[in-house]
């Protein structure tokens, strides 16, 4: 693997902090069904609209999701659904690393009856 230069890097890291908040987390899974408003998107995640309206603006800006203007409302949508097969990946990767864990306590816990 080539080493990325500090600027590349620090894009990438920028990325994933994006992505490092459970409450963008859950706007963006509110979002894989379709276009939403904020009202819309609140009702499906609990969050406050104020909460919504802050992580949409954060989600914009990193190119995930789109806006459009419609009347007196602004729709949301995924603009990059990449972000749902990384996602997956992820979780993935966490459940592999899971069931070594509890592979790993179930043998400890064999040897200290063994013993």
């Amino acid at each position: 693997m080539q080493v990325k230069s500090i600027a590349v890097l620090t894009k990438v890291s920028d990325y994933f902090k994006v992505l490092s908040e459970v409450s963008r987390l859950l706007v963006l899974c509110a979002l894989k069904s379709g276009t939403k408003n904020v009202s819309e998107i609140s009702d499906i995640t609990g969050l406050g609209q104020a909460n919504v309206s802050k992580h949409l603006k954060i989600l914009t800006q990193a190119g995930f999701i789109k806006r459009t203007p419609k009347g007196v409302s602004v729709y949301y949508e995924i603009s990059d659904p990449v972000v749902f097969q990384l996602c997956e990946l992820v979780c993935d990767r966490l459940s592999v690393h899971l069931e070594a864990q509890a592979q790993h306590s179930e043998h400890l816990k064999a040897f200290q009856q063994s013993m």
